[in-house]
Parts: C-alpha cells; structure tokens; sequence
C-alpha cells in the first residue's frame, strides 16, 4: 500500500489541487433516499443534495419513508411539491436493501446513487465522481466519508478512523481492489443493477456485498477522493458497538459467501490480496487480545500466589537501562516494523486528507484509546457468526 502510494502521490496532489472538473456532459442522476425514523436529520439530508452543483433538470430525488413510525414521512412531505422530488412510502421489511430495491424500480437515469439520511454531500461532491463516468470501464464510484461535526471523544476518534480511511480507499482504488460501495452517496451507472440484479440482505451491509459481486464479475469501482460526503457518526459506546459488530459481522459472512475469490488470481488484488489480509487481521486481533488477557491473568494469579506466601511488600524497582535487555526477537521487530508502518499510514493520510499535520488531542484519543475497544466488536461479531446469532440493523 505504500508503494502504491508512491507510485501515486502526484495524482493526488493534482485532485486535491483542482477542486472542480469540468464534464464534457451531464448524465441524468437519480439520488435515493431511504428513511426509517429519520425525523431528525433527512430534512438537512435533502437540502444538502438540492444544493449539488449541479442542473436540475437532470438530478432527481427519491424520498423513500420505508414505514417508519415516527414523523419521517411528515418531513418528506413538505418537499413532495419539488420538481426535483418524488416521495414514496412502503412498508418496513426489516433492512435498507428492501427500500434501495423499490427506489430502483423507479429509475430511469443514466447513473443512480443512495445517500443515508443521516449523511449530507458537499456541493461538489457529484461534480468531484463524475468525471470518472469518462472511462466507459468504470461502473460506480465512491465518495470520501467524513464525520460530522463531532463532538465527544468517541466521535473525534472517528473522525481520524474515517479520514485514514479515505487514504486508504484512495490506495485500493488505484490498485482495483475496493470491496465496500459505501451507502453514504456511492454512484452507479444504472445498467449494473439490470445486469447483476437488485441490492441483497447480505447480512444487513448490502454496499459490501454488491461491491463484491460487481468485483467477482470484473466491473471496475473506483474513488473520488475530493468527492466529500458527511456522516453522523455515533455518539456513545453501546451504539458505535452496534455498528460496528454489525459492519465486522457483515464482512465475515460476505466474505465467506464469496469465499471462492480468496487467493484467486482471477480477481485481481481484491482477491490475491485484499480480502485474505483483511481476513487474516480479524484473527491477529483475536489472537492478541486473548493473548493480552491470558497474559494479565497469569500475572495476576501470581501476584496472588506471592502475596499469599509472603505477604505484600513493597520494593522499589532497580531500573538499570541497557541494550542488552532490549528484545531482539524476531517478534518484536516484526512488531515493531508494524507499528511504524501504521504510525507512518495515519500520517500520510492526515497529511492527504487535511493538506498538514497538526498533532491533536484528536489524534491521541484515536492512538491511546480506539485500538483497546476494537476488539470488542470484532470478538461480538466473531461469536455472532460462530454461534449463527443475526444482528439488527439498528
């Protein structure tokens, strides 16, 4: 991924230097909007895609309540006079996908995209993903997700989490081997949901699975990454869990109902490379936190025993620096080549993303807390998936 990046760097000094493309025409966009229990975020959803830059005649709207019980459908209704805006209303059949499919059956435009109702676009968002539809190859094209406005220490560690993110898509994009179309304003050319059929349950992370089915059929994603789009983000532990177990549980299962693509030459990088490391790091978290907790439990039951045998006495440690007690294992220099690379990544995608580097209390939450509650979803979706427990999407 550094390499590639290397290999890529004055491409993305030049995207993120001209912020505006011009297209040689405009191809009709269809927007879907699903909204369950929305009520309090969909109206700034929507005036955020009616301030696109972008001619009206050729963006339209499709505002769809999927049976909600609070006002959601009340708020869609005061746009239902738009020209732009069409409103529709269905009954809930337990996940995203079942709304995403009745808007398609709707579309009659050239590309067509779904946008969360808890997100918001930039004005140049469209402007930024269009020009991609140039290359006749390419078949969608997502966006770079940002969070929104945080506001606590759980939302700022977010933020630098999304913004190493947006790096990272950059890289796999130049390499093909993206395999999440995020829900947050990911664009299509219609025709891919004719040829490859509707959205799937797919384990409630439908962007996942479609991704890796246009990936297994050779259709080319990439990303736009000044093409910037802004998510709510979750505000308190219980929530981000919730998410996160349900994210980390849809990527197991979707990877093991695509298990033919691993190390399958066919696909290309995402296949080869991608997927199996991706895979294989969900095993080293679970191996190391069961090895930290096996560690502090054996340590502690033998501060017990010796506590038992002579009491508690207190000395101060000899501390005496050396190199020769410095490990020289092979681990540990894996270990620690590990977490330079890692260090240096966050950096370079800080640096990518917000032009500088300025260290920040943001940062150090990211660096000091996030890496000890990852496990914690990715042990629940672990479990979820060994012992078949479904997750809800909320």
């Amino acid at each position: 991924m550094l390499i590639t990046y290397f290999e890529i760097r004055e491409e993305i000094k030049f995207e993120n230097k001209h912020k505006t493309d011009k297209l040689s025409h405009f191809p009709t966009v269809s927007i879907i909007v699903p909204c369950f229990n929305e009520e309090a975020t969909v109206e700034a959803t929507v005036h955020s895609l009616l301030k696109l830059n972008y001619p009206s005649n050729c963006l339209s709207l499709l505002l769809i309540d999927d049976g909600s019980t609070d006002n959601t459908l009340e708020v869609l209704n005061k746009f239902k006079d738009h020209p732009q805006i069409t409103v529709w209303s269905k009954d809930n059949e337990g996940s995203k996908y079942s709304a995403l499919n009745f808007g398609l059956t709707k579309v009659q435009s050239d590309l067509v995209g779904c946008l969360d109702a808890d997100s918001f676009v930039d004005p140049e968002a469209l402007n930024k993903i269009l020009p991609f539809f140039e290359d006749k190859e390419v078949m969608a094209v997502t966006p770079s997700v940002r969070v929104h406005e945080p506001k606590n220490i759980l939302q700022y560690m977010q933020r630098v989490e999304y913004i190493s993110s947006i790096f990272v898509r950059h890289i796999l994009s130049a390499i093909n081997a993206l395999y999440v179309t995020p829900g947050p304003f990911s664009i299509f050319r219609t025709r891919v949901f004719r040829e490859l059929g509707g959205y799937r349950h797919a384990h409630h992370t439908e962007d996942m699975e479609m991704a890796l089915r246009m990936q297994k059929n050779h259709y080319k994603i990439m990303n736009a990454p000044g093409a910037y789009v802004y998510t709510v983000a979750p505000n308190k532990l219980k929530a981000l869990y919730k998410q996160r177990v349900r994210w980390t549980y849809g990527f197991i299962n979707n990877v093991i109902d695509y298990k033919k693509m691993l190390f399958n030459r066919k696909h290309g990088n995402v296949g080869i490379f991608i997927l199996p490391v991706a895979t294989f790091s969900l095993f080293t978290i679970l191996y190391t936190t069961f090895s930290f907790i096996f560690s502090l439990a054996s340590q502690s039951i033998n501060l017990i025993t010796k506590y038992q045998s002579v009491g508690f006495k207190w000395v101060w440690p000899n501390i005496n620096p050396s190199w020769f007690f410095i490990s020289a294992t092979s681990s540990a220099f894996v270990s620690l080549f590990i977490i330079i690379i890692s260090f240096t990544l966050i950096f370079l995608a800080l640096r990518t993303t917000n032009g500088r580097v300025r260290f920040s209390k943001e940062i150090l939450y990211y660096l000091s807390i996030y890496m000890f509650i990852v496990p914690l979803w990715v042990v629940g979706a672990s479990f979820n998936t060994i012992f078949a427990r479904k997750v809800s999407w909320r």
